[in-house]
């Protein structure tokens, strides 16, 4: 039960200068002494006991209770034969036990396999086989769901309070591998390990996180931005607040901040851009914000910066192969007059911008984007040769990641960003390999071809698009093929739309032509219908214009369909949130997205507001049959 990961090759340092391949600058001071992520915590224990660790609700952690909690649970682990350098699968909601069982784990010596509950179980299966997962622990409701092939440990319900001192975690070795699209069909597994994190968290430059801090914790555990979320609180003295809301709207994460007191929060890119153009009073408790995922657009920056001008607002860029951020960038009024930068390198990082050969362009020129450092993760877990193709040891520079990210360097060091060299997206924040959702849709009955691409692409209206074309015989109803996506792929990689076509069109060179798909994806929205449109409903018609504003473009069918208009689940949040506002109803987001119709939805409505006023009914008869 004990799998040997390889360890990171030594990581040449080189010196700021004109010496081929050195970085644009220095990355920043590290901490003296490398540190594993138990041990931050162990440090607070003991120097401030007493303070709040971690808020779930109305439950509570103080510093010392948290550093016990998972000391103990990790001698029951232990007692479970789990060993140094086991990989453990945890499958829970978000919670403090999150927080509690990768502490356990650490302490244990094991690495933290994140799963997600809402993930279809072929996947999660898959990643568990992939990264040679020996023991799942997590909630016991969601593992008696989940049914998963080997052994599984259900988690106390309530934190543990005392317990023996555990062995030592060493800093260098894994503490997560965390799962990204993969081109070939299948998630790839990347190792991060601890001093990484712990250099991403400490006392950093880039964000100002102090002991008198409250961050949100309301990420998926499966993405890297929760890595920052929890530790960048517990490596500071800080509080961690966890969003316990599965799928949380816009209003939950405003409440979640106000009641909470929250002053720090990661917001993708695209989240970011819907609570902007809302001037969402979440800004208004929060003093710092991180945001990252994908290119930041700066109208909504500057809104968000004049509103609320106290506001430290951070655009972060990294993969999760750099350890979730490579390079950092305060935004100011002055820089939202043009594309908003990536930044310099922050703790632990170097950045080159090179040549197809490898040596470095001038400034101003554009290059692809190589980050080095001692945050670079491990590898990919059971892949050597992806390993050795992404991860290069780089003549003069030492070990390097490959990004596959076009920037170009500024005179004084800052980064701008100008796309990619492949086919890789990013939309909504996730990072996306078509290839891998083309393969999947290639093993579906019915399908001869396919092809994947993002409409709108930069966008905050920026949606996963695929064209298919049919194999003889009956030809599948695009509405059964996501349903069969959506049994063997996380929610971020199904398409928002599914579209039927005789042939993809090819480049000269024999290539899909993607761009010419997308163009006729734009003209097929602009084509007016020619059938009437229905009268709908009062009601309807207010669900049609709310619609309408979030969509740019007029709703006029009760029958009209969220996603086929170009919707998905993240507007869908912004929808909910104006239905709240302007009809005083609340839906749910799982709700919203089972009643995808303008007439299903304001039936959903009607109902919720006969259930709210009741005064609305009738009177019944004391004595009636009707119950």
């Amino acid at each position: 039960m004990t799998p040997t990961t390889p360890q990171p090759a030594d990581t040449a340092q080189p010196t700021a200068g004109n010496q081929p391949g050195s970085p644009i600058t220095p990355h920043a001071e590290l901490p003296a002494h490398p540190t594993a992520l138990p041990d931050l915590v162990a440090r607070h224990a003991q120097r401030t006991p007493n303070a709040l660790a971690v808020v779930d609700g109305d439950t509570t952690l103080t510093y010392h209770q948290l550093d016990q909690a998972g000391r103990t649970l990790a001698a029951r682990l232990r007692e479970h034969q789990v060993a140094p350098g086991d990989r453990v699968g945890l499958l829970t909601t978000r919670s403090a036990r999150t927080v509690v069982a990768q502490l356990a784990l650490w302490w244990a010596g094991a690495v933290c396999v994140p799963l997600d509950p809402a993930q279809p179980r072929p996947r999660t299966e898959a990643m568990i086989a992939d990264a040679g997962v020996t023991l799942t622990v997590g909630d016991a409701k969601l593992l008696d769901a989940a049914a998963l092939i080997g052994p599984v440990l259900a988690l106390p319900e309530e934190p543990l309070v005392s317990g023996p001192p555990p062995g030592g975690t060493n800093p260098d070795s894994p503490a997560f591998i965390m799962f990204t699209s993969g081109s070939t069909g299948r998630p790839k597994g990347v190792t991060l390990a601890h001093r990484a994190i712990a250099e991403l968290v400490t006392a950093p430059d880039y964000l100002t996180v102090t002991a008198r801090d409250r961050v949100l914790f309301h990420s998926p555990m499966t993405f890297d931005a929760s890595t920052f979320e929890v530790w960048a609180a517990l490596a500071n003295g800080a509080a961690v607040v966890v969003c316990t809301v599965p799928r949380p709207s816009l209003e939950d994460l405003a409440r979640h901040v106000e009641r909470h007191g929250v002053t720090v929060a990661f917001f993708t890119t695209a989240l970011f851009h819907q609570l902007a153009a809302r001037r969402s009073r979440v800004f208004a408790q929060l003093r710092s914000v991180i945001v990252g995922g994908e290119a930041m657009a700066a109208t909504h920056a500057r809104d968000v910066l004049t509103a609320f001008p106290w506001l430290e607002l951070v655009n972060g860029y990294g993969p999760t192969e750099t350890t979730t951020f490579a390079t950092a960038h305060t935004v100011t009024a002055h820089d939202c007059d043009a594309p908003l930068p990536i930044g310099r390198p922050i703790a632990g990082a170097t950045v080159h911008v090179l040549d197809g050969d490898g040596n470095p362009v001038p400034d101003g020129d554009r290059g692809e984007l190589w980050v080095g450092g001692t945050r670079l993760a491990h590898g990919y877990t059971g892949q050597p040769q992806l390993t050795a193709e992404r991860f290069v040891d780089h003549p003069t520079a030492g070990r390097l990641y490959r990004t596959g990210d076009i920037v170009s360097a500024r005179h004084d060091g800052v980064l701008d960003f100008h796309g990619r060299n492949d086919d890789q997206v990013k939309v909504r924040g996730f990072r996306i390999e078509p290839a891998e959702v083309e393969h999947v849709l290639r093993q579906q009955p019915g399908v001869d071809d396919t092809a994947v691409t993002v409409d709108g692409a930069g966008t905050p209206e920026a949606r996963l698009v695929a064209y298919v074309v049919a194999a003889p015989g009956p030809v599948p109803a695009a509405s059964a093929l996501r349903e069969r996506l959506t049994a063997v792929l996380p929610a971020h990689l199904v398409p928002d739309a599914i579209t039927l076509v005789e042939r993809l069109p090819l480049t000269p060179s024999g290539k899909v032509d993607r761009r010419a798909l997308t163009d006729r994806a734009q003209a097929a929205a602009q084509d007016p219908t020619a059938a009437p449109a229905p009268a709908m409903s009062p009601l309807e018609q207010a669900v049609a214009e709310v619609w309408s504003r979030a969509l740019g473009s007029e709703v006029a069918h009760g029958d009209a369909d969220f996603l086929a208009l170009g919707g998905h689940s993240l507007l869908a949040l912004a929808v909910t949130d104006d239905l709240r506002e302007e009809l005083g109803v609340e839906l749910a987001l799982a709700d919203f997205l089972a009643a995808p119709t303008v007439a299903a939805q304001a039936s959903l409505i009607e109902r919720a507001l006969l259930a709210a006023h009741s005064d609305l009914h009738p009177q019944t008869p004391e004595h009636s049959d009707v119950h």
